[in-house]
């Protein structure tokens, strides 16, 4: 029997499929030395980002709570500190004001940065009462509540995963960015630190089906825990944030204790990117005054507004 010989654009095409899918195979969702090396140089996560990412297995809201509250007063205990600054960002934020609440005497001053839990399913507006009566809200509804995240969307797109997350951080903090634009250096960094974030191991993104309903409403709202709050604490808000400042307003009528808060021009949600500067400043004036209340004045720095 005579042997087939492929033509060479059969052969060249062939070639390619071949070299194409074993790449897939061998491909690597994340990389824990991605996450850190970007973090050397922007942000880390509590229980997000390089930290380790143990089985989640919790099962109720006061669960998870422990769960995020305990891990970090063991970091804290590893680390031997007695007294600190505690600051939170977003869902960080509502960590943060949780464990504060628990371990009111190592937690010197409170410094949340568009913090997550201020808010309860009563301040929902229509437009999103409207959409959660219909099918469509329904089937994002159920979504939520069985833990479909964007990071298992991220996972699912494989090595298409990256290019969805460029698209994002380039448009987010780009064209659409609400106050400084990120260069090319820093807009690919910070596309690999999130892309490497999401990808990882599933661990703390699995709690937030209890901790919050659809629509990032908390289930324990930290409004109705306002009077058991025993530290001071500085709320910084970007001017855009979609976290509203004025759920941290109505719990300040509840606290005991003095409270600021501060809005960030040119900022949104994540104000230390959008307006950096801006950001840094409110943040040294909340600790100067902590700190070192008698070596520096008590005015607000300029184009910062106390609300």
């Amino acid at each position: 029997m005579a042997e087939e010989i492929a033509s060479p654009p059969a052969a060249a095409a062939a070639a390619k499929r071949r070299s194409l899918w074993p790449s897939l195979l061998r491909w690597k969702p994340t990389s824990t030395d991605h996450i850190i090396a970007a973090e050397k140089r922007l942000l880390s996560l509590v229980n997000w980002g390089g930290s380790s990412r143990p089985d989640f297995t919790c099962k109720s809201t006061e669960e998870t709570e422990a769960w995020f509250i305990e891990s970090f007063e063991e970091w804290r205990k590893a680390n031997n500190l007695s007294k600190f600054i505690l600051l939170g960002h977003s869902f960080g934020g509502y960590v943060a004001a949780k464990y504060a609440i628990k371990y009111p005497e190592h937690v010197q001053h409170l410094i949340l940065v568009g913090p997550a839990g201020f808010s309860s399913e009563t301040d929902m507006s229509e437009q999103l009462i409207r959409f959660r009566a219909t099918w469509k809200g329904a089937v994002v509804n159920h979504l939520w509540e069985s833990n479909f995240t964007p990071q298992k969307l991220v996972r699912g797109l494989g090595p298409w995963g990256p290019g969805l997350v460029r698209r994002y951080t380039s448009a987010r903090f780009g064209s659409n960015s609400q106050g400084n634009m990120l260069n090319e250096d820093e807009s690919r960094l910070l596309t690999d630190y999130v892309y490497h974030t999401l990808a990882a191991k599933a661990s703390g993104e699995l709690c937030l089906k209890y901790i919050f309903s659809f629509g990032a409403f908390p289930r324990m709202p930290l409004l109705h825990c306002a009077s058991e709050w025993k530290v001071p604490t500085t709320f910084i808000y970007g001017y855009d944030d979609w976290m509203n400042y004025q759920g941290a307003q109505e719990a300040r009528k509840s606290m005991k204790v003095p409270c600021e808060i501060i809005r960030v021009p040119q900022g949104g949600h994540f104000v230390f990117i959008d307006n950096p500067a801006a950001f840094h400043s409110a943040v040294f004036y909340a600790c100067r005054r902590v700190l070192s209340p008698n070596q520096y004045t008590n005015s607000l720095p300029e184009g910062l507004l106390s609300v």
